[in-house]
């Protein structure tokens, strides 16, 4: 028999089977003990998921917030203790807010930023027990044996975006150059009473300069002391205009602000120490319930120190007198007073305003109210005066001379002359805005077709000339007064031989001044802007509504003086004489008001281009901003 065959009998065989069967069931043992293993371990991985998810929706759903305070962290592990995951040194829970970015591949992906709270991530993590082919995996490479291995779940979670709308109120300041700065200082010194002195790189900074809305509210809140994410209790709260800029000029630095525009951050806190207290909410309006996503935008640093300090002035008792020098003008005293400050940002739900346009919901934007009181030294035309009283005097002379006779007998009139009796000064008043708009409509069709519908009012100037009662007219609440400025007056009284009797202004004939005249401005109703930017996009281009002919129908208004004539009351007894007052008193008043007008007509320039502007008000147009955020429906989901 061959060597070969000896072990291909029966005989030599009988153990194979048997070994392959134990192999067999060895395998399947181990196979077993994997899937149940692995399955032990999926289980765990995703009661830790539920419970990530869960935390994170409950973040969310709450109005959590990784700000002062973590009150996402509080909620998301409230939410974990509820579902059997407390945390410990074993069993840790992360918390961060921040904001869902789309790549260019569509693919979401989770940005922190502790300032926001479009989103919120719970990371949770625990140990468990190493699975048998982890520790065979390590045995077999020589490594250490690890008893135990750390499970992680990340949820995102976010709430579903609010339909929002937006107006704003631009500047349309560009840049400041030397010219301007020099009216800046004194004028901003002026509003704040205190001493403003930036330099044309610090003006023209902060009028370059954007910094974001809600940055700056999370930063005043540190500085006021509110609540972080309380925005309705912050914009409540009264603080000093110089915690307000001290807000705006961290947030400006966080921003990489350039060291000129720190600067003058730094010189307007010093300049506002004095100025009175004033609040958010009365420069900007957020619809009761609207999310913070509204106040994610951005907003000209310039166009807010300029809120800042025009609502100051307007919480002052203290009117604002400007430098005699400040227009250009001589003979002038020039005084402001900011009626209502600049609403300059609204931000709510465009349904909610659609209702009531201009009700409690009303997404309303505005400029700043200004009243200028300008006050005309009409000593100015002294040479016009003296020629008026030397062509006069003779004529009034001789009607008492030829009256007087009467006198003797029993009852006659006497008159005098009286050329400007209340004073060499003349008043003139310029009220300026409010130019404004609001929402009156919105379609959301599609992300990428939608509109917001306005309403744009560009007010009347009012302009009054005459006698007008200062503390009146710089008054917010009081209508103003305005009263004529007698330019001659022959009054006249009744008079015997040895006394006179009352005197009657006017009696004689006169003429006094009075101009009260509004500027017709202009209503654009229902403007649809199509396609505006999303909500934290700067709303640029913004839409202008302009009015034209506001400068000339002023200075024709300044120019075209009108008069009140007063005729004698005296009788008909002089004849030919009073024939000739009446003619000689309409030849002085005309040079009277030629004189006038002369003084009047300079002053339309220096105000609106030089004292307006700087302020913030265009009496030619308005320039609104329109932002447009189209919500989605249901509660709060995961994200990722």
């Amino acid at each position: 028999m061959s060597p070969r065959m000896q072990f291909r009998g029966p005989a030599r065989q009988r153990g194979a089977i048997g070994l392959m069967a134990a192999g067999t069931l060895a395998l399947a043992l181990g196979f077993t003990l994997l899937v149940i293993d692995s399955g032990r371990l999926y289980l765990e991985q995703r009661k830790l998921q539920r419970v990530a998810d869960t935390a994170a929706l409950e973040a969310v759903t709450r109005d959590g917030n990784c700000k002062s305070g973590q009150s996402a962290t509080t909620y998301a592990t409230q939410s974990a203790t509820r579902n059997g995951f407390t945390v410990n040194a074993d069993n840790t829970l992360v918390v961060n807010c921040g904001t869902l970015q789309t790549g260019a591949g569509n693919l979401r992906a989770f940005a922190a930023d502790a300032t926001k709270t479009a989103t919120v991530q719970v990371t949770v993590s625990r140990p468990v027990t190493t699975s048998v082919a982890a520790g065979i995996g390590a045995l077999l490479s020589g490594g250490p044996v690890s008893l135990t291995t750390r499970l992680s779940a990340t949820a995102v979670a976010a709430e579903p975006k609010q339909t929002l709308a937006q107006l704003s109120i631009r500047s349309t300041l560009l840049g400041v150059d030397s010219a301007r700065s020099n009216l800046l200082n004194p004028l901003f010194s002026t509003l704040l009473g205190g001493n403003v002195n930036l330099t044309v790189g610090g003006w023209d900074g902060l009028v370059k300069t954007d910094i974001n809305l809600l940055k700056f509210m999370d930063q005043l809140a540190i500085e006021l002391g509110v609540t972080a994410g309380n925005y309705t209790a912050l914009l409540n709260t009264q603080g000093s205009v110089t915690k307000f800029i001290k807000a705006a000029a961290t947030v400006a630095g966080q921003s990489g602000a350039t060291v000129e525009v720190k600067t003058a951050l730094a010189n307007l806190q010093l300049s506002a120490s004095a100025a009175s207290p004033i609040k958010l909410g009365d420069l900007l309006q957020l619809q009761t319930g609207a999310q913070a996503q509204g106040l994610d935008a951005t907003v000209q640093l310039f166009q807010l120190i300029q809120g800042f300090v025009q609502l100051a002035n307007k919480n002052s008792a203290v009117n604002a007198v400007l430098p005699v020098n400040l227009l250009g003008l001589a003979g002038v005293t020039t005084r402001i007073k900011v009626i209502q400050p600049p609403q300059f940002s609204a931000v709510g739900d465009p349904a909610l305003a659609k209702v009531a346009p201009l009700g409690v919901n009303r997404i309303y934007v505005s400029t700043a109210q200004i009243r200028v009181l300008v006050a005309v030294d009409l000593s100015l035309i002294d040479s016009v005066l003296q020629l008026v009283n030397s062509l006069l005097t003779p004529v009034v002379g001789a009607v008492n001379t030829l009256l007087w006779p009467g006198c003797i007998l029993g009852n006659c009139t006497q008159t005098d002359l009286k050329i400007l009796p209340n004073g060499l000064s003349l008043d003139v008043g310029i009220e300026a805005g409010t130019g404004s708009s609001y929402v009156t409509d919105y379609s959301c069709a599609t992300p990428t077709s939608k509109s917001l519908t306005a309403t744009t009012n560009i007010a009347a100037v009012q302009v009054k000339v005459g006698q007008i009662n200062d503390a009146i007219w710089l008054s917010s609440s009081l209508a103003p007064s305005l009263s004529p400025l007698p330019l001659v007056d022959i009054g006249s009284k009744t008079c015997h031989l040895f006394s006179c009797g009352a005197r009657t202004a006017f009696g004689g004939g006169g003429s006094e001044i009075m101009i009260d005249s509004p500027i017709a401005g202009k209503t654009e109703p229902n403007y649809t802007f199509v396609n505006p930017h999303e909500i934290n996009v700067s709303p640029i281009p913004t839409h202008p509504v302009a009015v034209s002919g506001v400068v000339g129908s002023l200075k024709g208004t300044l120019g075209g003086v009108t008069l009140i004539k007063h005729t004698p009351t005296i009788g008909s007894l002089l004849g030919s004489l009073l024939s000739s007052l009446l003619s000689v008193l309409s030849d002085v008043v005309s040079l009277l008001i030629t004189a006038i007008s002369g003084l009047l007509a300079p002053l339309v320039d220096p105000i609106v281009d030089n004292l307006l502007m700087n302020l913030g008000v265009d009496i030619n147009k308005v320039d609104v901003g329109f932002n447009l955020t189209c919500g989605e429906k249901g509660k709060a989901y995961l994200v990722i």
